[in-house]
């Protein structure tokens, strides 16, 4: 990511970046909760500064499992989580934008989280039910109360980030993005274009891009683009 972005969000620009939806729990705790503890401080150790995550992973454990690993936190790691996306059950995701239930949720991230102001606090998915400018608004008075830094937008599409930006300031966008699913390609151009961090959720497709052996110069969308995908890259 370029400095300019980074500086959009008054952030430092990130080394390296954490996707807690792959390296955590996403339904229940983690097989193995010492390897997972130890993997979160590995990241670090090695250079890592944003670990992103949302109170839905697990739901709830892996915000735990960050604080758990981590905190106190080092000077310069960004913890950035999101809140509108709930868990009934495995393999089932609601979206959620009451603003009265986002506004909860960041206060449970906030103990989960063992902190007192969230560095980047994110609307995890729109919710169609509810008029957009209300989801957003919920995430200013959080800002405007000291409880989160900055707000980002995660899986919107072109319109939807317009619409939010009209509302406030918006620093970052997270969509599903890696090496052989692009179809945010638009958003990320728009991201550039505007000067906003652009956040790839899955930027390893839960592992299988790092298999050994893969070949993935031989997925034909790459032929199409090779742009880095991960953050700070």
């Amino acid at each position: 990511m370029s400095s300019s972005r980074a500086m959009a969000w008054d952030l430092a620009e990130p080394q390296g970046q954490v996707d807690a939806f792959e390296r955590a729990a996403i339904w229940g705790p983690p097989a193995d909760h010492d390897e997972a503890i130890r993997v979160l401080r590995r990241a670090v150790d090695l250079g890592v500064d944003l670990i992103d995550t949302a109170d839905s992973y697990g739901p709830e454990i892996s915000e735990e499992l960050i604080r758990e690993a981590l905190h106190p936190y080092p000077e310069g790691l960004v913890i950035a989580t999101k809140a509108g996306l709930t868990r009934p059950g495995p393999g089932t995701w609601v979206p959620i934008g009451r603003p009265a239930y986002l506004q909860q949720q960041a206060e449970l991230s906030l103990r989960h989280l063992g902190v007192e102001r969230i560095d980047l606090f994110q609307l995890h998915r729109p919710d169609p039910q509810i008029p957009l400018p209300d989801q957003i608004g919920a995430l200013v008075e959080l800002r405007e109360q000291g409880k989160n830094r900055h707000i980002g937008v995660s899986n919107f599409s072109i319109a939807q980030i317009e619409e939010a930006r009209g509302i406030t300031e918006i620093v970052s966008v997270q969509n599903l993005y890696n090496l052989v699913k692009r179809d945010a390609e638009a958003e990320l151009d728009y991201c550039d274009r505007h000067g906003l961090a652009f956040i790839p959720w899955n930027p390893i497709a839960i592992g299988e891009l790092a298999r050994p052996g893969i070949d993935t110069a031989r997925t034909p969308v790459l032929a199409r683009s090779r742009r880095p995908t991960m953050l700070g890259q």
